[in-house]
């Protein structure tokens, strides 16, 4: 083989998310089915925020552009998985392994500090709520969305651009998707300059956007501590209860990955816990923020209760 194809091959293989004959057909509509549940609950989450007037609030907005996030990454991994299970062949195209990589280093990293922006407006709506719409203006939620958005790009494309530079002595991914660290496995040239910017970028996304979350979550509890009323402090509980349950499954995930010991750190509980966060997490956002939320209830059938309406009467007119 000449160096032109160890440097672009042609086609790479992917690992099969399982070894198991036996397994196949039933993850591909166990993952079918979770990734439409996925794509319903983000679609619907994103169109009741834009159409309904009552979920023009900031919190509504943050929510969703988490929302593009979830579906954005469940989207950029799990069409091209379904095929491969159909067709039979774990394989992705050398160029199309860049464009997921860049895509889903982008969703991951925007998604972790949009959490955090929530969790300083939640601060903000609870600790100081008469100056609520000021301080969480339209400009300023625009920035606070817009920043990691450019941010993550940014970090996106170089990070995937010095990878996909290097010479590649392997066509074999111990991944069922194209992500950083198992790509950066297969280069056969001196990888230390971005194998430490991933280790440095990574430790700064993780523990900068969790540290901002820990603030602004100790100064809502110190804050409903000193609330004399019950109801206020019930009130004051709801109002984050929703962000607070996401915060803990995503950012548990993703500490149990990272920080688990060498001794019990194996590939087959790296692909669950990627399954989790990839395509279960995703699924789950939506369900918890409207679950138990009447506002978002009470949109749902606003906007959906008149959609049928209107299709109603088209009908009944022809």
């Amino acid at each position: 083989m000449d160096r032109q194809n160890l440097t672009v091959p042609a086609d790479l293989i992917l690992s099969a998310v399982s070894s198991l004959p036996e397994l196949q057909v039933p993850l591909f509509w166990i993952f079918l089915i979770v990734y439409i549940c996925t794509l319903v609950g983000n679609l619907g989450m994103i169109i009741l925020t834009k159409l309904d007037a009552h979920l023009h609030t900031p919190m509504y907005f943050f929510i969703r552009h988490l929302a593009y996030m979830d579906l954005g990454d469940a989207t950029v991994i799990y069409p091209k998985i379904l095929v491969n299970f159909v067709v039979g062949r774990n394989t992705i195209s050398y160029h199309a392994c860049a464009t997921q990589m860049a895509f889903f280093i982008m969703f991951i990293i925007s998604e972790l500090f949009i959490l955090s922006a929530m969790a300083y407006d939640r601060y903000v709506a609870i600790c100081n709520p008469l100056l609520y719409h000021v301080l969480m203006s339209q400009t300023r939620c625009r920035v606070l969305v817009g920043v990691p958005y450019l941010y993550s790009t940014f970090q996106a494309l170089m990070i995937t651009s010095k990878i996909f530079t290097l010479t590649f002595c392997s066509s074999e991914i111990s991944h069922f998707y194209c992500d950083d660290v198992p790509v950066l496995l297969m280069v056969c040239s001196n990888a230390q300059d971005v194998e430490l910017l991933i280790i440095l970028f990574s430790a700064f996304n993780l523990i900068s956007s969790l540290l901002v979350v820990l603030l602004s979550y100790m100064l809502i509890l110190l804050a409903i501590c000193r609330m004399r009323s019950a109801d206020g402090r019930k009130k004051a509980f709801s109002t984050c209860g929703s962000h607070l349950t996401v915060v803990v499954v995503f950012y548990g995930t993703l500490l149990f990955m990272y920080l688990q010991p060498k001794s019990s750190h194996s590939f087959e509980t790296d692909k669950l816990t990627s399954v989790f966060y990839t395509l279960v997490i995703p699924m789950l956002n939506p369900a918890i923020y409207s679950l138990r939320n009447k506002e978002v209830k009470n949109a749902f059938h606003r906007v959906f209760g008149n959609l049928f309406k209107v299709c109603l009467m088209f009908h009944l007119e022809r």
